[in-house]
């Protein structure tokens, strides 16, 4: 028999500092760094998908740096090494904890549709845009957060100045990294639409190749801007020559003439840049297991949309569970929460967005009565009314399905020697973003508007996510913290994967807290995803398992996805200790450090 959770949590980090004994201590360079995925000691912790960009974090906090501090150095690593992942062309969410205060708070760092975007933004004739021809346009390119939302951490709670933060990843761009499979293998993928774009060709398929694996592969363009963003701060970006280039390309791609592209021009102006603001919110907050769960709120559904899960499932005991059982109910419970978030959530300064009843526990209770052991709901399911909960259960409703969202994106888990946390998720939306480099200035931007629903998922329902003037599209977004009853940290994570980094979040979570798995462990196991959907996804460890059969006979129907999300996360371990841990495989692995290894 498992043990509850609030026992379980001892056993698990006992058994997380033995997995990681003897982590190497990484080395001051931020180069040629080896690749853990789990790593104990003291001092603090930085998590990432990269090996340089985690040694980037680790580098400030032995500096005398914060979470803070680390967490935005380490993303404008990322920004050089994971360059389709995120960037200064992209936005995010982030979510801090203040170990002083013992509270949590969050910026709302996502990008913006211009003001002068309507419902019809994606539409030409009357017609919806197909998919391809938006993405790689400046018509999908939103209001970049992510200069925004650093310089906001900072001056909120960092101790650095964001000139000082920046310095690892200049270096990183200067010098040049170690081109790994992962990173050829995405340029690959984005190989066609790069050449639609000299100044992206040029980057990122040096003399007209493919990067070599074991090459390095330098920036320079983009250490000039992070310098230049260290010199005169984000307002380059808002106020100045840096939004000025941003501007250019966005409503005049520079197309490679002989590719035939359309790169349809988008609408962004300097008045959008100049009233960008990142969004200082509270957090979400659910209570599971005896834990209290704070992620991001609307614009982003990754916080009501994991909290509502957890609610529904807060009553069925997962630790007692056999592996049927518990996948069944946690697909059953990530429908039922995709159905709703459909329809409920969007950007809240233009839509009612119900999130304290989403976050109802009595609103959960009613939903949770259309799940049963031995059979399956179809999809897509209709949403319930969190405002009236006694009407969940009923069936009559009108459903609409999940819209595409883009695959990609990063995320960082930070601690400090102080127990302050820091989970933060960022993102050009998909891989590669929108192709378009900024001439000179070695950064893509974002495709960020394409998670606007181009037309209504069904028109008989209200859609909350049509684009509008200065509105944020939906986001799946959903960096987590969890406390214990004394409101100090029990573990932090988030992931990539669009749609999927709900589901991601929630297996993560219940593996964990529910399951009784090490951090670890927890991040590298199979994972499903439903959202709403006719079929789950399957990760091939589940897909190819007996498990799947099982589901089966209940009624489950699933197709395969090679790869869902790649997580990272960080634990608190007792006397100071913190426990780092990422991907074992996914996107090639990730990287788990601490500041002083245990010995």
């Amino acid at each position: 028999m498992r043990r509850p959770v609030a026992r379980n949590l001892a056993v698990l980090a006992v058994s997380a500092a033995v997995v990681s004994v003897g982590a190497a201590a990484p080395p001051t360079a931020v180069t040629s760094v080896r690749k853990v995925p789990v790593a104990v000691g003291y001092g603090g912790a930085v998590s990432s998908v990269d090996a340089d960009a985690s040694a980037a974090g680790i580098e400030v906090l032995k500096k005398g740096g914060n979470a803070v501090d680390a967490a935005v150095a380490t993303a404008a690593a990322l920004g050089v090494t994971e360059p389709y992942s995120s960037g200064i062309g992209g936005g995010g969410y982030f979510v801090y904890y203040d170990a002083k205060s013992r509270t949590v708070r969050t910026i709302d760092g996502r990008e913006t549709a211009p003001l002068s975007a309507d419902s019809h933004l994606f539409e030409e004739n009357g017609k919806a845009l197909a998919f391809a021809d938006a993405v790689t346009s400046g018509l999908s390119v939103g209001t970049p957060g992510s200069p925004a939302t650093w310089q906001t951490a900072l001056d909120k709670w960092g101790s650095k100045r964001l000139g000082t933060v920046l310095k690892p990843a200049e270096r990183i761009a200067r010098d040049g990294f170690t081109v790994d499979s992962t990173f050829r293998t995405q340029t690959a993928s984005n190989e066609a639409r790069f050449r639609y774009f000299p100044d992206t060709a040029k980057l990122f398929l040096p003399n007209g190749e493919l990067p070599v694996v074991g090459s390095t592969f330098k920036n320079p363009d983009l250490a000039r801007t992070y310098a230049e963003l260290g010199t005169k701060g984000v307002d380059a970006v808002y106020r100045g020559d840096l939004g000025e280039d941003i501007v250019a390309t966005v409503n005049k791609p520079p197309v490679e003439p002989s590719s035939g592209w359309n790169a349809r021009p988008g609408r962004l102006s300097a008045k959008d840049l100049e009233a960008y603001r990142a969004k200082l919110q509270a957090p979400t907050k659910t209570s599971y297991r005896g834990l209290d769960v704070y992620s991001m709120a609307p614009s982003s559904s990754g916080g009501t949309t994991v909290g509502e899960a957890l609610n529904i499932l807060e009553k069925t005991d997962l630790s007692k569970a056999d592996e049927v059982q518990y996948l069944h109910h946690y697909i059953e419970a990530s429908r039922i929460a995709f159905a709703d978030r459909g329809r409920w959530v969007g950007d809240p300064a233009f839509e009612d967005v119900p999130t304290k009843e989403l976050l109802s526990q009595k609103y959960a209770d009613s939903r949770a009565c259309l799940i049963s052991d031995d059979a399956v709901l179809t999809s897509p399911l209709a949403p319930g009314d969190p405002r009236s909960p006694a009407k969940a259960c009923a069936t009559g409703g009108t459903a609409a399905p999940t819209t595409y969202e883009g695959e990609n994106t990063t995320h960082l888990t930070v601690a400090d020697k102080w127990g302050n946390v820091v989970a933060y998720t960022l993102t050009i939306e998909q891989t590669g973003g929108s192709g378009i480099t900024v001439p000179g200035r070695g950064f893509i931007l974002n495709n960020e508007l394409t998670d606007f629903s181009f037309t209504p998922a069904n028109p008989a329902v209200h859609d909350p996510n049509l684009p509008g003037p200065g509105k944020r599209p939906r986001s799946s977004i959903s960096p987590t913290i969890v406390l214990d009853r004394h409101d100090k940290p029990v573990v932090a994570l988030g992931s990539p994967g669009g749609a999927t980094i709900i589901t991601t979040v929630l297996q993560t979570l219940t593996g964990f807290l529910d399951r009784g798995l090490p951090l670890v462990d927890a991040i590298a196991a199979p994972r499903a995803s439903q959202r709403n959907a006719a079929q789950t996804e399957l990760e091939p460890g589940l897909y190819d398992s007996t498990l799947r059969g099982k589901l089966e006979a209940i009624g489950h129907s699933f197709k395969l996805n090679p790869e869902i999300g790649a997580a990272t996360g960080v634990q608190r371990l007792s006397n100071g200790k913190w426990l780092a841990a990422a991907e074992k495989v996914r996107r090639g692995g990730g990287s788990a450090m601490v500041v002083r290894p245990a010995s």
